[in-house]
């Protein structure tokens, strides 16, 4: 994860799709990958080829994936109600959770499948595998092509744009095994390209849940570090301390403050101003927009408050 930067000035930079052009990407996506997993299941049974079934149940998940993803950002765009004061944004993180455990699931299935097949070998047509894994890769390269700009902005569709990177890799692994069998009739590439495929499902699970995880347990954003947005704070000229600090992701790329500014009091009569000063010091330094604040007067501050969270 990026490491607290040496200036605190970082401005985000992102190359934005219209709505509706990012939703028509999403749903050809879906079209595509559901069409290629039929071929795939069909081709596996015909084959005998567990990596090809392997290979298929993956991109069904990318399917499932990107429906999950078009949904949730439909979802998010909603308005903020008096019931939802928040908005909707983080169903995108609730969909990116989802797509990862289904992931799971999937990877423990390909390995048990795979075990059983070494300990009992299968006959398998390698051409008919070379043949359905290269449009299998055809189609992966071109859903990656197609959310791969929305993957910018969005760790959900960043999540089902990996599940395509995932699944052209294992399109590749899928042509080395019918290959393997043409060649010199090695029947047990098969297996072991599956389970090669499931451990890279679970590899990269692991790298990205975590950033997922941040947002929906309130984390600060992983390239602000609450102690510099806490002393910067306390560097605005009347601020005597702050306190109750509450840094927090509210969706992606949205960083929001909560806080108790202590002000001094010769500078109670500008409480104001130093106020105001503070949350443009927030946002011009941080990308901080959204900031609560609560002031106090320094002889009548919390005792013994804690710097960070509610102590």
């Amino acid at each position: 994860m990026p490491q607290d930067h040496a200036s605190h000035h970082h401005h985000h930079h992102h190359h934005h799709l219209s709505a509706g052009a990012g939703d028509a990407r999403v749903a050809w996506a879906v079209a595509v990958n559901m069409a290629l997993t039929l071929a795939q299941i069909v081709g596996g049974i015909l084959s005998g080829s567990l990596a090809l079934i392997a290979d298929a149940l993956h991109n069904f998940s990318d399917a499932i994936a990107l429906i999950i993803a078009f949904g949730a950002r439909r979802i998010a765009r909603r308005p903020a109600t008096a019931q939802m004061s928040f908005g909707y944004g983080r169903a995108e993180a609730v969909a990116a959770l989802v797509n990862y455990t289904t992931l799971v699931v999937l990877a423990i299935y390909l390995i048990y499948e795979g075990v059983m097949r070494v300990l009992e070998p299968e006959p398998v047509n390698g051409w008919l595998v070379v043949w359905i894994a290269i449009l299998a890769l055809v189609v992966d390269l071109a859903t990656a092509a197609l959310t791969y700009a929305l993957s910018k902005d969005s760790m959900n569709i960043r999540a089902a744009f990996l599940h395509n990177v995932a699944d052209a890799m294992g399109s590749v692994a899928v042509i080395v095994a019918g290959t393997a069998v043409i060649l010199w009739d090695w029947t047990w590439v098969d297996p072991l390209v599956t389970l090669m495929i499931a451990a890279y499902i679970l590899w990269h699970v692991w790298s990205d849940v975590g950033e997922v995880f941040g947002v929906l347990m309130l984390a600060g954003p992983a390239d602000l570090r609450a102690e510099s947005v806490a002393d910067a704070v306390e560097a605005v000229e009347g601020v005597a301390e702050v306190h109750h600090v509450h840094l927090w992701i509210m969706q992606e790329h949205q960083p929001s403050l909560e806080a108790h500014l202590v002000i001094a009091e010769a500078d109670w009569s500008r409480a104001d101003a130093v106020k105001a000063a503070v949350k443009q010091r927030l946002h011009a330094d941080f990308g901080i927009g959204h900031s609560t604040l609560e002031l106090e007067c320094a002889p009548f501050a919390c005792a013994g408050a804690a710097r960070f969270g509610h102590g």
